[in-house]
């Protein structure tokens, strides 16, 4: 399974956003593009409300989902 450590688009530090995988060079949390996607939200309003996160981040993360569901077990 793919780990968060080899996707270049994020990072975590322990003694930011409590820890929590953030997109790279921001303090905007993983888990907000997953929330405002499951709202209805488009890339593109993503973006335009969190400014930094660039569209190849976006992108890099969906691909990293993509490839962890593709090889777990029964996918």
């Amino acid at each position: 399974m793919p780990s968060w450590e080899e996707c270049a688009a994020v990072e975590r530090d322990p003694g930011r956003v409590s820890g929590a995988w953030v997109f790279a060079g921001t303090r905007v949390p993983v888990r907000a593009l997953f929330e405002n996607l499951k709202a209805g939200a488009s890339i593109e309003q993503f973006l335009d409300w969190f400014q930094g996160v660039e569209r190849w981040m976006v992108e890099r993360v969906l691909e990293h989902e993509l490839e962890a569901l593709a090889e777990t077990p029964g996918s």
